[in-house]
């Protein structure tokens, strides 16, 4: 590998050379890559486990079913990038860009994802639980059956994210925005919703079981078949148009205006 690793991170040899190598050995499991250029890399199955990609120019990279356990991908530049499949667990990426790229099916288990820039992304069947996520950016991502049981997500922005069959079971979402989500039999059970935003969004059939409401905001948020059961620090001066059916279950002295949406 000398080639790829140097004194203090700098790389001999041009990009292509890089790149080439990269390819021709697999990946680059353990290397110092900081700061290389490497857009437009691709690779499927590569090894880049515990890999120092700290800083590195990824943007547009194929990269698949990849390992990057236990990387370090701080503030790393990978916006477009195709991930779909690969393997982030434990990895450090604070701070990494990863907007408008494909993340479906990949495992951030235990990553640290705090003010990671994650808008725009498909991250559909993706696995966070157990991630660092707070001050993360993931507005107008599609996550889809994604799983973020017992992420920190607080202040955390999932604005007009598509959360349809997503599990936040036991998540700490405090001051979390979820304005305009749409979560439908989305599981939120035991999560904690201090001082979170639901401002139009649409949790039909959601599993709100034992969630801490503490300073929550819900207004015009749809209840539809919503099980709020055990719920808990819901303030009905703070439930605004919030609407549930016949099928919404709800903690005793909370009332909701019927659903005509």
């Amino acid at each position: 590998m000398a080639l790829l690793v140097a004194a203090g991170g700098a790389q001999a040899g041009s990009d292509q050379e890089r790149m080439a190598e990269i390819k021709e050995k697999g990946g680059c499991p353990g290397c110092d890559l900081r700061l290389a250029e490497l857009r437009g890399l691709v690779l499927e199955n590569g090894d880049f486990g515990r890999a120092n990609l700290r800083e590195v120019d990824l943007k547009e990279a194929l990269l698949k079913d990849a390992n990057f356990k236990g990387s370090d991908f701080r503030r790393t530049e990978a916006e477009r990038a195709d991930f779909s499949g690969s393997d982030f667990s434990g990895a450090n990426m604070r701070s990494v860009d990863l907007e408008k790229a494909n993340l479906n099916k990949s495992n951030f288990q235990d990553a640290d994802l705090r003010d990671a820039d994650l808008n725009t992304v498909e991250a559909n069947g993706a696995v966070f639980d157990g991630a660092d996520m707070r001050n993360v950016l993931l507005t107008r991502s599609i996550a889809d059956a994604a799983s973020f049981k017992g992420a920190k997500m607080d202040d955390a922005n999932l604005e007009r994210v598509d959360l349809n069959g997503a599990n936040f079971q036991d998540a700490r979402m405090r001051q979390a925005k979820l304005d305009r989500v749409k979560a439908h039999n989305a599981n939120f059970s035991g999560a904690d919703f201090t001082g979170v935003r639901l401002v139009s969004s649409d949790l039909t059939g959601a599993n709100l079981k034992g969630v801490d409401f503490d300073g929550a905001l819900l207004r015009r948020t749809r209840l539809a078949g919503a099980d709020l059961s055990g719920a808990y620090n819901l303030d009905p001066s703070r439930i605004l148009g919030a609407c549930g059916d016949e099928n919404t279950k709800l903690p005793n002295g909370i009332k909701l205006v019927p659903c005509a949406y």
